[in-house]
């Protein structure tokens, strides 16, 4: 085995105590090189390790339940058996997908070159096959599911206005308390005071149901830049499906487009408009499904402060410029309602 001596110390974590077991594990093969963390993961750990069997991710399972990690790994032979580009999990000496070690939970895939590009760098022919992608995604799910397709629709929690101006002067509160505010700190607190203006400027503009309009099914549950990897201007690899479950197709459209395209403080509409256009030459969802998916989505936006929570109640800092952008984001979108809906019907 090679000496770890090397890894990355700032994102190692775990892996620096585990490789060895990791390796044994899945009987990948004397490691050639020291470990590389992989930034880009959010909710995860990652990192590239190569072997003399090859190059291969490996993923503490930090997101999920362990068993859920074992479904939806389960899911992409099928997916696969579909066309869909995943990337091949890695069987353990004991038949498992997933190796606890301790209390820590990893998986490891064979590696696939690619890059991850967002927003504006995709042309519009490919955010419109991105869209295709998608739609042949939830074709894929549907024909080869987890689990059977509930035959109640599921229902979406729709968060009052009043009670998100609460959450926003709780955290208002924690800042005051701190004996020395951040920049960031100080950000947050200018960015909540906005947030509670808009907050009331659109109090009566909440979802009137707590179930979505449109089809629903198994979806990936974050499909985005960060996930997607391509490689000769094509989609190589869809990773990182730790969030498949049942939703409206509408949801993960909505979601979808604004994570891909909403950059820099703003959609871009047109890559908006291509990408929901290709998803409806495979599924066509109804014009009031996606108005509905993309109004659910603004108003969970304007109610939810899950990044502060990472922050403030876990000590997670590593979502902080999430926060950031999505704010700049909200406002634009807030004062383009109709725009930002009229895009989302492709």
């Amino acid at each position: 085995m090679t000496n770890l001596a090397g890894a990355n110390e700032a994102g190692s974590g775990s892996l620096t105590q585990d490789l060895i077991a990791v390796v044994d594990a899945f009987d990948l093969g004397e490691v050639t090189e020291a470990p590389q963390y992989l930034a880009d993961g959010l909710m995860n750990r990652n990192w590239r390790i190569s072997t003399k069997r090859g190059a291969f991710a490996v993923k503490q399972i930090l997101d999920v339940p362990l068993d859920a990690a074992r479904r939806n790994l389960g899911t992409l032979s099928g997916l696969a058996a579909n066309d869909i580009p995943v990337c091949t999990p890695m069987i353990s000496t004991s038949g498992d997908t997933v190796a606890e070690i301790e209390d820590r939970g990893y998986c490891v895939i064979e590696w696939v070159d690619g890059v991850h590009v967002r927003g504006r760098d995709l042309r519009l022919d490919q955010a419109s096959g991105l869209g295709v992608r998608l739609g042949h995604i939830h074709q894929a799910l549907a024909a080869s599911p987890p689990a059977p397709v509930p035959a109640a629709p599921p229902t979406a929690e729709v968060t009052p206005a009043a009670q998100a101006a609460q959450k926003a002067d709780g955290y208002l509160t924690t800042i005051a308390a701190l004996d020395a505010q951040t920049s960031f700190d100080m950000s947050v607190a200018e960015l909540l005071e906005q947030r509670k203006q808009l907050l009331a400027q659109h109090a009566d503009d909440y979802p009137l149901s707590e179930v979505p309009a449109g089809p629903y099914g198994w979806t990936h549950g974050d499909f985005q830049y960060r996930n997607v990897l391509w490689r000769d201007g094509q989609v190589a690899a869809v990773l990182d499906w730790d969030r498949l479950r049942v939703r409206p197709y509408a949801e993960e459209v909505a979601r979808t487009a604004q994570v891909q395209f909403g950059v820099d403080g703003r959609f871009d509409l047109e890559r908006v408009q291509a990408f929901v256009a290709g998803y409806r030459t495979v599924i066509d969802l109804p014009a009031e499904a996606l108005d509905d998916g993309v109004r659910r989505l603004w108003w969970k936006r304007l109610t939810d402060f899950w990044q502060l929570s990472f922050h403030y109640k876990r000590g997670d800092h590593g979502c902080d410029g999430l926060f950031l952008d999505d704010e700049a984001l909200l406002h634009w979108w807030t004062a383009r309602l109709d725009q930002v809906q009229a895009a989302m019907r492709g």
